[in-house]
């Protein structure tokens, strides 16, 4: 196994085992349903969100049917973006899809166990509101902005087209 390949799987297994570990904390430990929110500055508190959809709450799935659809959904992208990352020789190109990929085994997992994506980070700033989000989410929105950071780059390798 080269390097590189290692390399991405040990980002997946980071993302998601702090996901995961953040996630259990707060639930179990912290008892975060029973004692939150927090108010940890005055532009973010940790608040608990059960989302059933997609990305910004998108799609909410109020059926055991809909939950499924979404678990399958999640691990068949993880398969195919893993055979991506597997193929790819690209630094960054590894480790945006490894965020991905840790992402959504982190949130897949979320919606197999509980039903629905665990949620707790909630930034504001006065009366606009973000949409509240976990490890996870983040990895995923940092790794797809890496792709397309990656997309738009010339690429030094190839002769440029006029």
């Amino acid at each position: 196994m080269t390097s590189l390949r290692r390399f991405g799987i040990w980002i997946v297994a980071l993302v998601f085992v702090a996901d995961q570990a953040l996630k259990l904390w707060l639930l179990f430990g912290l008892r975060l349903a029973e004692t939150g929110p927090y108010a940890l500055t005055p532009f973010m508190n940790i608040v608990l969100a059960w989302n059933r959809g997609i990305s910004y709450g998108l799609f909410q799935q109020g059926t055991d049917l809909g939950r499924w659809a979404l678990v399958v959904l999640s691990f068949a992208a993880v398969i195919w973006l893993g055979r991506w990352m597997w193929r790819a020789t690209n630094r960054l190109t590894v480790v945006s899809l490894a965020l991905i990929i840790g992402g959504a085994l982190g949130n897949g997992v979320d919606r197999a166990v509980y039903g629905a994506v665990v949620d707790f980070v909630h930034l504001y700033y006065g009366s606009f509101s973000w949409y509240i989000f976990n490890i996870a989410d983040a990895a995923i929105v940092v790794g797809v902005l890496g792709l397309l950071y990656e997309s738009f780059r010339p690429d030094a390798s190839k002769p440029a087209q006029v």
